[in-house]
């Protein structure tokens, strides 16, 4: 696993938080949803590989 993974989680975490407080201070709280929830989409897209590789790591571990 390569630590530039947890940098851009990072970064996408804080650019949603800004966001979502400029929306909401303009008093668009709808986009601020949507944006929230499009920040989560893009990082389970970045890491459901990583939870696959996890799953079939424990799975040969214990021989399932």
């Amino acid at each position: 696993m390569d630590i530039s993974i947890v940098f851009r989680i990072a970064a996408v975490g804080i650019l949603v938080a800004v966001l979502n407080q400029v929306l909401i201070r303009a008093g668009r709280e709808e986009q601020a949803m949507l944006t929230t929830l499009a920040g989560l989409v893009v990082v389970l897209f970045w890491v459901i590989g990583y939870i696959s590789e996890l799953f079939e790591t424990v799975r040969a571990l214990f021989s399932l």
